[in-house]
């Protein structure tokens, strides 16, 4: 069997090639780290790498398959990309930052634990740009992470390097965080799923779990493994006041008949790339040709509310963030000290005024989704995005041209961020297709808030129809 195959497996194949004993853990986890190595060369996604306990776990997942220890666990020698944002005990949390970048941790937060408790084997660290603040991936720490599908362009941010992970076959699964599109927005840019959940569902570490626009949340090529994830992570924790019971479990039901989709093409004054809206057109046929009914509407979210989600990010988070990097400022990335510099103009005022728009949106959106299971949209508005993009590099290509995003930093690239406002809605990143660049496109399953389980019936129902997902013509040319 060629490791070329088995690599682009889902974990739930992979597990069900070690019951039967077609593949061992240790011989995938090996093949995973070989790969990761190869192709750091060329796409620069990986900080670190966990050898010895990978291997050493490994063989404890063999054993546990030849019946000579424990009964094997849901996800017993699945490989897991662990995001640099996450604590992992014994390694470095640099956040893509000078400042941190001897920082080693002595303790695993609660998400990427209960992967571990899984069953899952972490094999290294992926990259992200510094305290994950752009839409990209890149620092003057660890460089700049480039796309497998075109390395010209970004896979996304900020947790590109899990993104990259995925699309290039180096592990099964991946760890991500999202407070802007940072799930959504590399798991589109690189051709895999990605899911926000609602905010709570998955405990975090304070003191960001009081942030309701962040989230923890699971990436990976198959839809059926981002559901096995979440049966994981999702559930209260003792020292996240703001999680939540586990949710009833997914009676695995992917049934699309008679399922009513609203979708639209644009959001919140959005332009989305041709090709983008192309792609996403194809694939709203792919759920109406298994029985759904879907309807075009007009979403009806204000153009204001991306100022007001900015403006939020930009208030709290470089507010945090100036603290931090008090007397160090000169270690810092130059988009870094932008964000900085532009959170001193932000007011209470501000901050008040961003929590009205949150509530009018809502009050807009809320209806609007009591007519429909769920609501699709792009993720990504642009495909050609520079793998350097961020202050001082704005330029970027748009339907061809060439354009320039603002200093600050504009979220108008990406359709993400409204639904970190509307933190309690789950969305589902899926893949549509590839522009003529070769990047991937992809669409937003949005759910009702809190409705896990429909957007995971919704999600799988396409990916059940959709033949070319990483099949051998469909996988990065590294």
């Amino acid at each position: 069997m060629s490791e070329q195959d088995y690599l682009y497996w889902s974990a739930k194949n992979l597990i069900e090639a070690f019951k039967s004993k077609k593949l061992s853990p240790l011989e995938v986890i090996k093949a995973c780290l070989s790969r990761a190595k190869k192709i750091q060369d060329e796409c620069n996604a990986f900080t670190e790498y966990f050898d010895q306990i990978a291997l050493e776990q490994a063989k404890i997942a063999e054993n546990s398959y030849l019946g000579k220890t424990h009964e094997p666990r849901s996800l017993e020698g699945v490989s897991l990309a662990v995001k640099e944002e996450f604590a992992f005990n014994n390694s470095c949390r640099s956040s893509g930052s000078k400042i941190f970048k001897d920082r080693v941790d002595s303790f695993t937060d609660v998400y990427i634990q209960r992967l571990l408790d899984g069953g899952s084997i972490p094999i290294f660290k992926t990259t992200t740009p510094e305290f994950c603040l752009l839409g990209t991936t890149w620092s003057d720490l660890h460089g700049i992470t480039t796309n497998p599908w075109n390395k010209k362009y970004t896979p996304g941010g900020s947790s590109g390097g899990s993104g990259v992970a995925l699309a290039t076959g180096s592990c099964a699964i991946a760890s991500g965080s999202d407070i802007g599109g940072s799930i959504r927005i590399p798991a589109a840019a690189c051709g895999v799923f990605g899911y926000k959940p609602p905010y709570g569902r998955n405990p975090e570490v304070p003191y960001g779990n009081l942030d309701y626009y962040s989230h923890s949340g699971p990436m990976a090529r198959s839809v059926e493994d981002i559901i096995l994830m979440q049966s994981l992570t999702s559930g209260i924790n003792n020292q996240d006041i703001a999680s939540l019971p586990k949710p009833t479990n997914f009676d695995g039901n992917f049934d699309l008949q008679n399922v009513k989709i609203g979708w639209s093409d644009h959001l919140c004054g959005f332009e989305v790339e041709d090709e983008i809206v192309k792609n996403l057109r194809d694939s709203i046929k792919v759920f109406s040709d298994q029985g759904a009914v879907v309807e075009y509407v007009e979403p009806g979210l204000p153009n204001d509310m991306l100022d007001a989600a900015g403006t939020y990010l930009t208030a709290l988070w470089g507010t945090s963030l100036k603290d931090i990097a008090k007397n160090k400022e000169d270690l810092l990335c130059a988009y870094t000290k932008k964000f900085i510099e532009v959170s001193k103009e932000k007011t209470l005022s501000d901050l008040v005024h961003c929590n009205n728009v949150a509530w009018d949106s809502y009050a807009k959106f809320g209806p609007l989704l009591d007519n429909y299971d769920v609501f699709i949209c792009p993720t990504n508005a642009v495909t050609g995005i520079p793998a350097n993009h961020g202050y001082p590099n704005l330029e970027y290509e748009f339907n061809g041209e060439i354009r320039k995003t603002n200093e600050a930093g504009d979220e108008s690239m990406w359709l993400t961020t409204p639904f970190n406002m509307l933190s309690r809605l789950p969305v589902m990143s899926a893949p549509t297709g590839f522009a003529s660049n070769g990047v991937p496109t992809s669409m937003q399953i949005i759910g009702k808030a809190y409705d896990d389980n429909t957007v995971f019936k919704v999600s799988l129902g396409y990916e059940k129809a959709i033949p070319w997902l990483f099949n051998v013509k469909h996988r990065p040319r590294l």
